[in-house]
Parts: C-alpha cells; sequence; structure tokens
C-alpha cells in the first residue's frame, strides 16, 4: 500500500502530526493521503500518563477544541507539593519555593487516552486513515538506504515460528516521509537511532517507570481539580529518586502514582511494591481508603531532555515525541511537547511536497531548523539541568539548584550539567545491595500483581513468539546465584519475569502474556540482554480512561 506520509503509533505525537498535515492540506486544497499505524486495539488502548495536559499544542491545533467537545472537563483548581519522611509524616512545600515550571495554573487533569481517543475522531474527520490493531514490526528501506515505509507483522504464527492455520501475512505500507511516534522507547525508534547514529553527540537517554492506578473515591473525600504531588520516602529509603502523583478528576475519581527514576542502583528495589509501600502514607491512604480501585497500569517515562535528545532527522523521515524524548522533566509533561514537535514534522513534510510532490526518500534538514526557532526547543533548553542536578545533587541539592535556575534565572544557568552514566549502568549486583523486604498487600489499598494485571486489561494471543526477546538466553542464570538475585523478577511491574526451579535446573521463565508493555526490561536490563519488540497487533493492555 502506497501513502504519501505513514505514521507509526497513534499517540499525542502521531495523531498531532496526522492532523496538522490534513489541516494543511485542506488550506491549500491540496491532496494528501496520510495512515496511521496503531497497535493497540483502538486509539488510546496503550496510552498511559499522568495526566496534567497543558493545552498549548492542543490549542495551536485545534482553537476551537472545547466547542469540538475535546475531554478536558477538569481545570486544575489546587496545586500542592508535598515531601514524605515516613508513612505517617510529610511537609507541605511552600508554594514559592516550588518551581515555576511545576505550578499548574491553566492546565487541566485528564485521561490521556481518552484525549488520543479525541484526537483520532478528529484525524478521521480530516481525511487520516487509522488502521488499529496493526503493529510496525520491520522498517522497509529504499535502495539507497533511505526508510521507504514499514511492514505489519505476520498475524498467526505459533510458538514454534510456523504459520498456524489462522495466519495472515503482514503488509508493507510505503510512503514518500515516515514519522515514527511510537511513544517511550519505541522499538523501530530504538533502531533508527542506532542505524543512523541519531545519538552521536548526546548524552544517554535516562528513563523512569510510572505506574498508576484509577481510583474511585467516597464522595466527601473528593475535590475535583486538587493536584498533589509529592517526592522522598519511601523511595529515598533505599537512595532512590523520583516522585507521586494524586490527581483529583471528575466523577469521584483519582488517579495515583509513582514515578521512579530508573537510574536506581538497589538490586532489591521493585518499583511496584515502592507504589504499594506509598499508597499507605497517611495522606494517600486517607483519601483511598473505602474506595474501589478500577484500573492499574504502568509505562516507561522518557526524561533525559534536550541533552539526550537525539537527532529527529534521517533519510525518508522523522522521529518524534517520546519516541525521540521531547518530554519536559522540569514540568513533568510531554504531551504538549510530543504534539509539537510532531506538528512542526507536519509543516516541514507538507512543505517539501508542495516544493516538490514526488519528492521521497530525503532527510528533510529543515525540521532541525524549524525545531529550533519553536518554543519547544526554548522550553526544553530551559530545563536542559533539571533532571542532571536531581541526579548528580540528589532530592534536596538538586532541588536547591532547579529553585535557582527556574525562578531567578528562568532556565539560563550560565553551563549545563550531563548526566553520562546509561540507567542500565548504575544496577549494583543483589549481593552488593542491601535486602527490601516490602510487606504484604493487603488487599484493600495494596495490591499483589497478578491482581494488577487483571485491571489493565492485558491479553496476547498464547500460541505466538514471545515479543521479549533473548540475545543470548543464557545471561540472566548462574548456578552460582541464588534465585533471588535476578533483578528482572523486581524492575517488572506486571510479573513477567520468574526464576523457577525445573528439574533440578532454574529456569528464566518468560510469561510474555502479563507484558503491559511499558518497556522497562527493555531499559533496565543491566547486560541489555532483553529487546522488547511487538507481539501480535492488538495485543497488549486495553487501558480504559488512563
Amino acid at each position: 500500500m502506497d501513502f504519501d506520509v505513514v505514521i507509526v503509533g497513534g499517540g499525542p505525537a502521531g495523531l498531532a502530526t496526522a492532523c496538522r498535515l490534513m489541516q494543511l492540506a485542506a488550506e491549500k486544497s491540496k491532496e494528501l493521503s496520510v495512515v496511521v499505524l496503531e497497535k493497540g486495539s483502538e486509539i488510546g488502548a496503550h496510552i498511559l500518563s499522568g495526566a496534567i495536559l497543558e493545552p498549548t499544542a492542543l490549542t495551536e491545533l485545534f482553537p476551537d477544541w472545547k466547542e469540538k467537545g475535546a475531554p478536558l472537563n477538569t481545570a486544575v483548581t489546587g496545586d500542592v507539593m508535598h515531601f514524605y519522611t515516613s508513612m505517617e509524616k510529610s511537609y507541605q512545600v511552600p508554594n514559592f519555593m516550588i518551581p515555576k515550571p511545576m505550578h499548574n495554573d491553566g492546565n487541566y487533569i485528564v485521561s490521556l487516552g481518552n484525549v488520543a481517543r479525541w484526537l483520532g475522531e478528529q484525524a478521521e474527520a480530516l481525511g487520516v486513515e487509522i488502521f488499529p490493531g496493526f503493529a510496525a514490526a520491520e522498517i522497509l528501506y529504499n535502495d539507497d538506504g533511505s526508510v521507504a515505509g514499514v511492514a505489519t507483522g505476520d498475524m498467526g504464527i505459533g510458538a514454534d515460528g510456523k504459520p498456524k492455520d489462522s495466519h495472515e501475512p503482514g503488509m508493507e505500507l510505503r510512503a514518500k516521509y515516515t514519522i515514527f511516534a511510537e511513544g517511550c522507547r519505541g522499538h523501530l525508534g530504538k533502531q533508527l537511532i542506532s542505524k543512523f547514529d541519531l545519538d552521536e553527540g548526546k548524552s544517554p537517554q535516562h528513563y523512569g517507570i510510572g505506574i498508576k492506578e484509577l481510583w474511585k473515591v467516597d464522595k466527601d473525600k473528593h475535590q475535583p481539580g486538587l493536584v498533589v504531588h509529592g517526592a522522598g520516602w519511601p523511595l529515598g529509603e533505599s537512595g532512590a529518586t523520583g516522585g507521586s502523583f494524586l490527581y483529583h478528576l471528575d466523577d469521584q475519581q483519582v488517579v495515583v502514582g509513582l514515578i521512579v527514576d530508573l537510574s536506581y542502583d538497589n538490586a532489591h528495589l521493585s518499583p511496584f511494591d515502592e507504589f504499594q509501600v506509598f499508597k499507605h502514607h497517611a495522606t494517600i491512604k486517607s483519601v483511598l481508603e473505602g474506595g474501589e480501585r478500577i484500573s492499574y497500569g504502568a509505562r516507561a517515562i522518557v526524561k533525559g531532555g534536550l541533552n539526550s535528545l537525539p537527532k529527529m532527522t534521517f533519510p525518508g523521515g522523522l522521529i518524534v515525541g517520546c519516541d525521540a524524548g521531547t518530554l519536559n522533566f522540569a514540568k513533568i509533561k510531554g504531551s504538549h511537547t510530543a504534539m509539537k514537535s510532531g506538528m512542526i514534522a507536519a509543516e516541514t513534510i507538507f512543505e517539501e511536497l508542495s516544493q516538490d510532490a514526488e519528492s521521497t526518500g530525503k532527510e528533510l534538514h529543515a525540521y532541525t531548523s524549524n525545531f529550533n526557532d519553536s518554543w519547544l526547543y526554548k522550553e526544553l533548553h530551559a530545563s536542559r539541568n533539571f533532571g542532571p542536578a536531581l541526579h548528580k545533587f540528589g532530592t534536596f541539592i538538586g532541588a536547591a539548584f532547579n529553585f535557582i535556575d527556574q525562578n531567578f534565572l528562568g532556565g539560563k544557568m550560565p553551563f549545563t550539567l550531563k548526566d553520562e552514566t546509561p540507567d542500565h549502568a548504575t544496577l549494583k549486583t543483589a549481593e552488593q545491595s542491601n535486602m527490601i523486604h516490602y510487606p504484604r498487600p493487603d488487599g484493600k489499598i495494596s495490591f499483589d500483581k497478578p491482581s494488577s494485571v487483571f485491571l489493565s486489561n492485558t491479553n496476547h494471543e498464547e500460541d505466538q513468539p514471545s515479543h521479549l526477546t533473548l540475545a543470548d538466553p543464557s545471561i540472566p542464570l548462574s548456578k552460582n546465584l541464588p534465585t533471588w538475585a535476578e533483578p528482572a523478577q523486581r524492575y517488572c511491574p506486571a510479573g513477567v519475569y520468574e526464576i523457577v526451579e525445573k528439574d533440578g535446573d532454574k529456569v528464566f521463565q518468560i510469561n510474555s502474556q502479563n507484558c503491559v508493555h511499558c518497556k522497562t526490561c527493555d531499559i533496565k536490563d543491566p547486560s541489555q540482554n532483553i529487546t522488547w519488540v511487538v507481539p501480535e497487533g492488538g495485543g497488549g493492555p486495553n487501558y480504559p480512561n488512563m
């Protein structure tokens, strides 16, 4: 199938790209064929974010978004930050001491999945073709090495690698230009960055793992529009860093979550269990107690910022949004930046095709200058020191540095801090790490992994090749190490990895059916032996209102 533009990924970046392309085509009375491939069963099925949406890019794309019914229903009415010191105690940070980018005046608490669904409706109304349930599995190249499009994965391949009776071959989607907008740690984006050396001269990318639950709480505990952020306990107990959130949506719903920086070094740390412990803090438990947990999910977050942002152009296409790493860590927001990066991509491609309707396979160098001239670049440049300061100096000194940089200097510190250690290289061995004993979940506030994964509506066809591949199957195992020494059992928030004993031998078992597509294993595995690739299209979580 041939198109003018193929977009891989139906999240905010990909859909903003598609919408802007068709808007420009309508303005100039130009015919344009644009298709969006989405690996989830529907648009929004795999979207997981806090989320507080800054409407800057949305307003540029659709100035009349309110009239069009965009699901931005809960404006932020209160903004609070806590520093947690124990399960019972915390200190509220005075408003004037919070870095300016973290203030949320004019923003909205949203379900980003529902925002994506709405963007999908707008894209289709503009003439975009959307193919949900089709996973882009392979990059296609022209003879000159430029990107020619993508191929979707075959359906109906058994775990033995042989076609089943239900087998359907994948299809090739070829384009003049291909946009990769897969979200954080996209598996094709990862290949492109490596093939074209797009990260040459850049700091290593850095990540966090975000774990989130949606609850319905008692009416008298609900404060629509209230935003509560936090740091400190329990992560600080093991020297880890990160932050927490509790957002009050409408309809008596709240979302609660914990973001754990994947630069942590204790091999016994379990982000999932840290989250379960966190919910027992007095200020959080008092809101959740008596409520009902509705949904659960987890997703990696890209947070290296401008220092880690790769070159976003290559012959035949662009990589945009969180696939590249455009999230603004100082704001803890990436949706508006992802959308803007896609809109700039659309404008760059449309300009090229307007000048040469048959243009194909070129490297669109104009994108870089267009990006650098935008408010997006200025925003990322101002926050470039935020993450490195926290990593280098810790929570207290790092926060003080960022307070001075953001509130007094406006992000114009006359030097740039760098964090040159990849997240996977920070992990100590289990023997070198202090043991962490997590309490058993109580089934009311804290829960286990199996019941949590059940609430993510995760489903994969069981008889298919594992989408979690090992370059060397022998690396995770050593007969000299105890079973608990393998960290994959803990950094995965879905119970995918286990060490089991079979016939007296230790076996590294991968329960790929449990995978919620968070990508943490691909990032944190200390030997970089685990590679995440797409399963059959439509597999994975099906997040409602997340």
